[in-house]
């Protein structure tokens, strides 16, 4: 189900490491979700990957909870790809909370367009 959900039936007797960069990611996320996990952690699930790449694994990442029922927390520097995923958004600065909340907030937050633009006080 997960091989099929994924798309990587004719991957799926070649070694990892011969495998593109986004299709290895895509059996990590394989991994993961044949634990059947309640929450899935995904930590720059798109770092390092091209275009084609991550608009792949975001059409993944949004179905996953429809079709497993897994709540997803993501943590991810592309604000881009955060808030066309997100439902909720969370914006951290150093440690320090900017923001919590849906993604049109969040995305006009004045504290959180300082913070990604560099502007100082």
């Amino acid at each position: 189900e997960i091989i099929d959900f994924l798309e990587i039936q004719e991957i799926r007797k070649t070694p990892v490491g011969r495998l593109p960069y986004g299709m290895q990611k895509r059996v990590e996320l394989g991994r993961a979700l044949a634990a059947e996990p309640d929450l899935l952690l995904l930590d720059e699930p798109m770092a390092g990957m091209n275009v084609e790449e991550k608009e792949d694994m975001c059409r993944f990442v949004l179905d996953i909870n429809d079709e497993f029922g897994t709540t997803i927390v993501l943590i991810e520097h592309d604000m881009g790809v955060v808030m066309d995923l997100s439902d909720r958004v969370v914006v951290l600065d150093y440690g320090r909370q900017l923001a919590d909340g849906a993604p049109d907030e969040v995305r006009s937050n004045q504290a959180v367009i300082d913070a990604y633009l560099g502007v100082s006080h």
